[in-house]
């Protein structure tokens, strides 16, 4: 009865998995050089029940090569059109306008990359603006401005851009071989800063400042010396369309508490301008899309001065595209994206690898098979002895290995094979259990969103 129980929970209920390579990281780890590869809990009842949804991790049958398993974020669920530009996924139904496919908050915390990585002396902001008698001290996450004054993350010159260890658990990056994928050549407009702020009596305003091309959205909080009637608002200036989307407005009447700490963040997301405050979303505001992404972080003050800790900025994810062309994802399918988006092998890239097989003589039958198209790895020569050259060694996409001689195939044009049936699916990512490496201060225990 026991192992009857325990085969009918692994093939309906749920099953572990080990993650052995780093498409999906941060998210979910699989790096052999640096010993981390996580160990997930998979369920499968739920799409049992309903249809897997979009920015969901699903665990599914490569379509290309089907004795394999994969784990990938779901970005496209047909029938729709989908598309990435400027880093974000966009999609459209039939007879719609495109737009952003927006995360839910919980995939989305998921996806945000920090991106100060440091000791607790060092800092990254730094001061620009000061007024003469203005003292502004910065240690690690923390500024103390006494004056008026703006800091400025990492100078505020450079544009921030798609990092490859960005997000990177700080324990875990030690132990990281150097990036091999494409990385750091992507300015990123999607920004937020999260932080805890104290205004002193004096403060008149504090400002949060993001950058993108030549805009500048300015999120004002007023301080305690602020004049009669000023109002906490968001200012896009002339990029700022009529509605966010939400019940949430542009500004509304607030002022800084003198000596209280004030937790917020203030973020620019898939075309999105939002405040938040001690953990609730005050203020939102939606822009035009910027074809100019570089961006920059500023925290402006004026009268007295604030002390600031905590200061956390982040980026989105950057999704890199292999052509501009819009894909049709058809009915039953989806498609599927990594987050670790410059090094993984999805959607955008799987193409089938095709060959016309004839037999050694005129009676015998002919074949066509295809399988995963991977560069020096599927197909690929293999030294023979015989007199008439190497083989050929393909596996189709059952799995199964050939070879055959070149006499013996025509290869055929590749075919792009960019999505996995509904029926290829087999649950979704629920948890990481593994591995606990206190040696290593590793604890790789979360929930998987």
């Amino acid at each position: 009865m026991a192992v009857v129980m325990a085969l009918f929970l692994k093939h309906f209920v749920v099953e572990a998995y080990k993650i052995p390579t780093g498409s999906m990281q941060p998210t979910l780890m699989g790096d052999e050089r640096a010993d981390v590869r996580d160990r997930i809990l998979v369920d499968k009842l739920s799409y049992v029940a309903r249809a897997p949804r979009r920015w969901e991790v699903a665990v599914f049958r490569y379509p290309l090569d089907r004795s394999k398993s994969f784990v990938k974020r779901i970005a496209g669920v047909g029938p729709e059109e989908l598309k990435i530009e400027h880093g974000d996924v966009w999609r459209r139904a039939e007879g719609e306008a495109w737009s952003v496919a927006r995360r839910p908050p919980s995939v989305q915390r998921e996806a945000w990359k920090r991106l100060d990585r440091m000791d607790a002396e060092e800092s990254h902001w730094v001061e620009r603006d000061l007024a003469l008698s203005s003292r502004w001290t910065m240690t690690g996450r923390a500024i103390v401005a006494r004056g008026p004054g703006t800091a400025a993350f990492r100078g505020g010159r450079e544009a921030i851009v798609d990092g490859y260890f960005d997000g990177y658990p700080e324990e875990i990056v030690p132990w990281m071989p150097a990036a091999e994928g494409e990385s750091g050549n992507n300015p990123v407009g999607d920004l937020r800063l999260e932080g805890t702020l104290r205004a002193l009596p004096g403060c008149e305003s504090v400002t949060v400042v993001l950058r993108e091309g030549a805009r500048h959205y300015r999120f004002e909080l007023p301080g305690p010396a602020a004049p009669a009637g000023a109002v906490a608002r968001i200012d896009a200036g002339p990029y700022a369309l009529a509605a966010a989307g939400d019940d949430l407005p542009a500004e509304l009447p607030y002022r800084l508490p003198a000596g209280e700490r004030v937790r917020f963040a203030a973020e620019n997301l898939d075309d999105r301008l939002a405040l938040e405050l001690d953990g609730e979303p005050v203020l939102a505001c939606a822009v035009q899309p910027a074809e100019d992404q570089n961006s920059a972080l500023f925290v402006t003050l004026a009268g007295e001065g604030a002390d600031l800790e905590e200061l956390m900025p982040y980026r989105d994810i950057y999704y890199t595209a292999r052509t501009s062309e819009p894909v049709h994802v058809p009915a039953g399918s989806y498609f599927m994206l990594g987050d670790n988006t410059q090094d993984s092998s999805d959607s955008r890239e799987w193409t089938y690898a095709v060959f016309e097989l004839h037999g050694p003589t005129p009676e015998a039958a002919d074949a066509r098979v295809q399988g995963n198209w991977r560069e020096r790895e599927n197909p690929r020569s293999v030294a023979h002895g015989d007199a008439q050259g190497p083989l050929t060694y393909f596996v189709d996409e059952w799995g199964e290995p050939h070879w055959f001689r070149q006499d013996q195939a025509v290869r055929a044009a590749p075919r792009p094979a960019p999505f996995v049936p509904r029926a290829m699916i087999l649950g979704k990512a629920l948890a990481v259990f593994w591995p606990l490496d206190p040696g290593r201060d590793i604890w790789r225990l979360k929930w998987v969103h």
